[in-house]
């Protein structure tokens, strides 16, 4: 649905984050991407089986995707787009993953994309994806990474009430919309229930989310830009290498990180996560 303009204005924002990516991986030390190709599992629920056993991880709830996805070695960007036709995207620059979120979005909404946008990475890095099919695929994955089966079931609440969703979609940070698919899809509702609950959510602002979690930033960018700071590297200073206008810089990190100074302090000249 996205237009020209818009399509434009995402691609044109991955040239310049992969210039930025090589700028800070020349002077820091960054997670290397452990994201194994996952194309040739029977389904995109055990795709994101397989995924949480590699990263030991459980099933148990997520705290923060954006700090997992760094700590894997995703370089996670700001898409500073306020389209709701433009959700996310991801892609490879040679070994290095790369997931841009449409920060404008509800936090839930940025937590289920970035999901998304992992399911694409582990699932169709070596196909040519089949448009609806791989979307399909990828929120099937993300809906089975955020709130794994197990997890789900065993809180055993079967045909849960609006508020009582409302109340159980903080164990896993989702939207009720999400929450209540995952519901369905693991046989903890009828298709009745699912039905009537779509009903009750299409009554409301679905640009906003009841009891909104706490948007999630990244972990890595301000660190780096903390550190150059003390080096007496500024913004500025960044975009002027990069050739390319602050406020380029500014819109990759909207929402991700705060744009003033950051004070935290750093032990050494690289940097681990």
């Amino acid at each position: 649905k996205m237009s020209s303009r818009q399509r434009d204005m995402a691609l044109s924002q991955g040239a310049i984050a992969n210039h930025l990516c090589k700028y800070i991986e020349d002077k820091f030390e960054l997670p290397q991407a452990d994201i194994p190709d996952l194309s040739q599992e029977p389904t995109p629920e055990a795709a994101s089986d397989t995924l949480r056993r590699h990263w030991g991880i459980g099933v148990l709830p997520i705290s923060n995707m954006i700090h997992l996805l760094e700590s894997k070695g995703v370089r996670v960007f700001s898409l500073a787009i306020d389209a709701r036709e433009v959700d996310a995207f991801s892609t490879w620059k040679a070994d290095s993953p790369m997931v841009f979120l449409n920060t404008f979005k509800t936090a839930e909404h940025s937590r289920y994309d970035a999901a998304h946008e992992l399911g694409h990475l582990v699932l169709h890095r070596h196909a040519t994806p089949n448009g609806r099919e791989a979307e399909r695929e990828a929120d099937q994955f993300a809906s089975a990474f955020l709130m794994p089966k197990a997890s789900v079931i065993a809180q055993g609440m079967r045909s849960p009430s609006f508020p009582d969703l409302v109340k159980l979609k903080g164990i896993w940070k989702v939207s009720v919309a999400a929450l209540n698919r995952r519901l369905h899809d693991v046989g903890m509702t009828t298709d009745w229930h699912y039905r009537m609950t779509c009903i009750e959510l299409g009554k409301r602002d679905r640009t906003k989310e009841p009891n909104e979690i706490p948007r999630e930033t990244s972990q890595l960018l301000p660190k780096v830009f903390s550190k150059l700071y003390e080096e007496k590297v500024s913004r500025s200073d960044v975009a002027h290498s990069l050739s390319i206008p602050r406020a380029e810089l500014e819109q990759l990190m909207f929402g991700l990180t705060i744009t003033d100074r950051k004070s935290t302090r750093l032990n050494s000249s690289h940097i681990t996560i």
